[in-house]
């Protein structure tokens, strides 16, 4: 486990006040500029599969498919209960500094033999590991996730834009929260509405979740640690190790969602004004990336 000096909590409140400042200026650029579509809204392509039990690239009961123009999660296709059949759909390219975009929402009733705690329960896992690197058997990514969730019964509160952290901590208040999930101040949402959700994440420090454009939930320093994920390669789990990086992916664990308007813009490249490849929004230096 990685041990803070007694002066992170002061200081992680400096980094959250300036990077705040940088966030108000992010939010005020041109929103169409620089966002990238992740899906093409006709196919998979640039996405990869890994499902608990299958080999990569091993799309089992079609659980993921391309749809009306949306990512649709389904498992009318599977034989037989769940079976912990916990999957996650990879976007190819592994990104530091971004802003991610996406709408979702649950539909349909749970899989029979799903667990209960995923019912109207998915997510958005980022700075992943490569699926590449995972064996058949290992349930979870090593990764950090944005929780969604919905609301099962009225009075009983259920935020969505929670974090969760299958092997993996990450430093709430000032020091490395022990919990596997932090709940977010969203409200609760109910029904098959689509609910929008953004990811602000800076690297390996701050990481900012909102729904419905309302900011809900920061942390800083994503990093290797804790438990929940099972039969990893051992030469992947570093803990300690703050996760700079990683893959993006859509949750797959027993519930109906889909997913739509899956944009991201890269916070990451040439801060050089004088060169053409220079953007306003960018937050982190590329000095490659002023190259022709």
């Amino acid at each position: 486990m990685r041990v803070f000096p007694k002066w992170l909590p002061a200081m992680g409140l400096i980094v959250l006040v300036l990077y705040t400042c940088n966030l108000s200026q992010l939010f005020c650029q041109e929103t169409g500029e620089g966002w990238i579509s992740l899906f093409n809204e006709k196919d998979l392509s640039n996405w990869t599969v890994k499902i608990h039990h299958y080999d990569v690239a091993v799309n089992h009961g079609n659980t993921f498919r391309a749809e009306d123009g949306i990512i649709k999660v389904r498992y009318d296709q599977y034989e037989g209960e769940f079976n912990d059949r916990f999957g996650h759909l990879y976007y190819d390219t592994p990104y530091s500094y971004y802003q991610l975009s996406l709408e979702y929402r649950f539909v349909g009733e749970l899989h029979p033999g799903a667990p209960v705690y995923t019912i109207k329960n998915s997510g958005v896992m980022f700075h992943s590991q490569d699926p590449h690197t995972m064996p058949k058997e290992q349930d979870w990514p090593i990764s950090v996730e944005m929780q969604f969730l919905a609301g099962l019964e009225e009075g009983v509160e259920r935020p969505t834009g929670n974090m969760c952290s299958p092997g993996t901590d990450v430093v709430y208040e000032g020091k490395i929260d022990p919990r596997h999930c932090i709940n977010s101040s969203s409200q609760t949402f109910f029904g098959d509405q689509w609910v929008k959700a953004e990811l602000i994440v800076l690297g390996d420090s701050l990481v900012t979740h909102l729904i419905n454009g309302d900011t809900v939930l920061q942390y800083t320093q994503p990093q290797i640690g804790g438990g929940v994920v099972n039969r990893y390669d051992p030469a992947m789990k570093e803990d300690g190790k703050l996760l700079a990086e990683g893959f993006i992916a859509l949750q797959s664990e027993g519930q109906p969602i889909d997913f739509r308007n899956i944009k991201l813009r890269n916070l990451k490249g040439c801060m050089d004004k004088s060169t053409p490849q220079y953007r306003p929004y960018f937050i982190k230096n590329d000095p490659d990336a002023c190259k022709d």
